[in-house]
């Protein structure tokens, strides 16, 4: 990562704005080659299509109360994208249903982040599956992380953001991830879950 961001907390860093936390973030996924992703309720950072990330950071900054520096967030979040499949990198993420479903931005913004969905699933070094609303849990529901070429664990919560990388809490959510994939669907099975969100968003209000 980059020295101006290495030593500073997530916390830190959304005090000065959006803009640096995912600039900083950006910096991890560019320094890791082996990312694991389980998304309980909004879809994974790395395929959000401009408009989600743009309505998501608006909430983030209204509630923490940062600076208003939306575009520059915009700008660190999408770019996480084009790192996908570059240089070897391998990510396998699992979203539960509710993820596909959260509204984030309105009808139209979701529509176009369900498209993006479909269409991620041509890039290459991508895995992703989708835990269906009714499967059989095999590990209790628990909040998003990301694991990080295995020796580190990115937490999302609303009061801080921890960072594990004690041998032993990494093991524990990778054994989380573990079970959460069995849980999942993926390939046609996963598609056919996206296509019925969509299906829902033509619905009435």
């Amino acid at each position: 990562m980059s020295t101006e961001y290495e030593f500073r907390g997530w916390d830190d860093l959304l005090r000065h704005g959006v803009g640096p936390t995912q600039q900083a973030f950006l910096d991890l996924v560019r320094s890791t080659k082996d990312t694991k992703n389980y998304c309980a309720n909004v879809i994974w950072g790395n395929l959000q299509t401009p408009d989600y990330v743009r309505a998501m950071l608006r909430l983030v900054a209204d509630f923490h109360g940062t600076p208003g520096d939306i575009e520059a967030g915009v700008q660190g979040r999408t770019a996480r994208a084009e790192l996908i499949g570059a240089e070897g990198r391998t990510y396998h993420v699992i979203l539960a249903q509710a993820a596909l479903r959260t509204n984030i931005g309105g009808r139209e913004v979701m529509r176009g982040q369900l498209v993006r969905l479909l269409e991620s699933y041509e890039l290459p070094g991508l895995k992703l599956g989708v835990i269906p609303d009714r499967a059989e849990q095999h590990v209790y529901p628990g909040h998003s992380f990301g694991i990080f070429d295995g020796k580190r664990v990115e937490i999302e919560l609303y009061g801080g953001a921890p960072t594990h990388t004690e041998p032993d809490q990494v093991r524990v959510y990778e054994e989380a991830f573990r079970r959460l994939e069995r849980s999942a669907v993926y390939g046609d099975a996963a598609k056919a879950l996206i296509r019925r969100e969509m299906a829902a968003l033509e619905g009435p209000e």
